[in-house]
């Protein structure tokens, strides 16, 4: 296997509407669509797309999305052997509504992604092993992606981490000792690190959030010669 990605899954409910609606109002939409997504989902099918041999580690709900999700991953030609069904929450949805000026504001209920385990991440241990690389997010529990990390770095397997959504309430640390390739944009980059401004490689060695620096400056960060560089997604 080439890739292995463990997250989430999410349906996109998509609304059209002139303007957001006040408070307590009910207002008429123009278009209603529905679509794929959840960062996991959408890493796992791209990396697909794109000729690798792919496979998922995800919960969905027992319920029209989460059945509608699995048969996209397998038109998709991603193995769904371990995207499990729980009767325990719905699948994750996120509703979204778009204005006609294109700004959005969106509702994410993470559901069944909420009740992806440790376990189940055990599970898939040698599935990860045979795999070349492990992509994870931020969209189900911490010490699930953790643990899937770990595993990736017990096998010598390079671990890809988005690290969003971005928390910075959360102690990521363990998590980002175990990341080979962090991919982050300049927001959550700021957040993470603890920015209020982040202009280039020079504001970002003077945060304050030292355990993330020293991924981002000796580990990852292209100015240091031989290291394989942080992905930064503008």
């Amino acid at each position: 296997m080439d890739v292995v990605v463990v997250g989430s899954c999410n349906v996109d409910l998509i609304s059209y509407v002139p303007r957001q609606p006040n408070p307590g109002e009910t207002i008429y939409g123009t278009e209603f669509h529905m679509g794929f997504g959840g960062k996991g989902a959408n890493q796992c099918v791209m990396a697909s797309k794109l000729g690798a041999s792919t496979a998922m580690s995800a919960k969905v709900g027992d319920d029209m999305f989460g059945h509608n999700t699995i048969k996209n991953f397998k038109d998709n030609n991603v193995c769904v052997d371990h995207v499990l069904v729980t009767d325990k929450a719905a699948s994750g949805v996120a509703p979204i509504a778009v204005d006609k000026n294109g700004e959005n504001a969106i509702i994410v209920v993470p559901g069944a992604n909420n009740h992806l385990t440790v376990e189940d991440v055990k599970n898939v241990e040698s599935l990860i092993k045979s795999a070349s690389v492990i992509m994870c997010q931020l969209e189900v529990p911490v010490e699930t992606t953790l643990e899937a990390l770990k595993l990736g770095k017990k096998y010598g397997v390079m671990t890809l981490l988005n690290a969003a959504p971005a928390n910075s309430s959360t102690d990521l640390s363990e998590v980002y000792k175990n990341t080979d390739l962090l991919c982050v944009n300049e927001t959550e980059a700021e957040m993470l690190l603890g920015c209020n401004h982040l202009e280039d490689v020079d504001a970002a060695k003077k945060s304050s959030n030292s355990v993330l620096s020293e991924v981002f400056f000796t580990k990852m960060c292209p100015d240091y010669p031989g290291q394989p560089g942080i992905g930064l997604r503008c």
